[in-house]
C-alpha cells in the first residue's frame, strides 16, 4: 500500500527515502467491505482518504430521502467530506463502498503537520485541492448543462480508464 501512495505522490513531487519514510506513519491502513461506508451522515470526519483499491460513492439524502450522489471515488483518488474534516464537524455526505475497498487514512491534524513540515507534501495537497475544485467546477456546469445520456456516458469514460489502469 506504501507503493502505491509513493507512486501518487511522485505524480507531482519528488519525496526522497528518509521524507517518505516520516510521513509514511501519519497514514492509518482500513480495509472495508463492499456496501460498508467510510463516511456516514451525522458522524465526525476524522480522515481524508486515498483510495489504493476500490471504488466508493459520495452522496448526500435531502429532507425528502432522495439520494443525490456527488462523485465516485476510485482508485488513486482521494475522498472524504472535506466540510466536515476541516471543520471538525459532522458529515452530511455518506460514503459508500461499492466494492470491497482499501483506504490509506490521514487525519487533519497530521495532513496539516506535514504540510507544515515539509513543502513538497504541501505543494502537493495544494495541487490536489485545485485539481478536486476543477473538477467540482467541471460537474457543475455538467449538471447545469448536459443531459443524463451525456453525463452518463463521461462516468462510463472514466469507469473504463479506471479499468484499464487496472490491468
Amino acid at each position: 500500500m506504501s507503493t502505491a501512495l509513493r507512486q501518487h505522490f511522485e505524480k507531482i513531487i519528488s519525496l526522497t527515502d528518509d521524507q517518505f519514510a516520516y510521513v509514511m506513519p501519519h497514514f492509518v491502513t482500513r480495509k472495508f467491505k463492499k456496501h460498508q461506508f467510510i463516511v456516514q451522515a451525522g458522524n465526525p470526519v476524522e480522515y481524508d482518504h486515498f483510495v489504493v483499491s476500490g471504488l466508493l460513492t459520495a452522496s448526500h439524502v435531502n429532507d425528502e430521502g432522495k439520494e443525490h450522489i456527488l462523485n465516485f471515488a476510485m482508485e488513486d483518488w482521494w475522498v472524504s467530506d472535506y466540510h466536515a474534516y476541516v471543520n471538525q464537524a459532522r458529515a452530511t455526505l455518506n460514503i459508500e463502498c461499492i466494492e470491497n475497498t482499501e483506504v490509506l487514512c490521514v487525519s487533519f491534524a497530521d495532513k496539516n503537520k506535514l504540510c507544515k513540515e515539509l513543502h513538497e507534501i504541501e505543494h502537493f495537497f495544494r495541487v490536489k485541492a485545485t485539481s478536486g475544485y476543477i473538477a467540482l467546477q467541471r460537474r457543475i456546469l455538467s449538471l447545469l448543462n448536459d443531459d443524463a445520456h451525456t453525463r452518463y456516458a463521461h462516468i462510463t469514460v472514466v469507469a473504463d480508464c479506471f479499468i484499464i489502469r487496472k490491468v
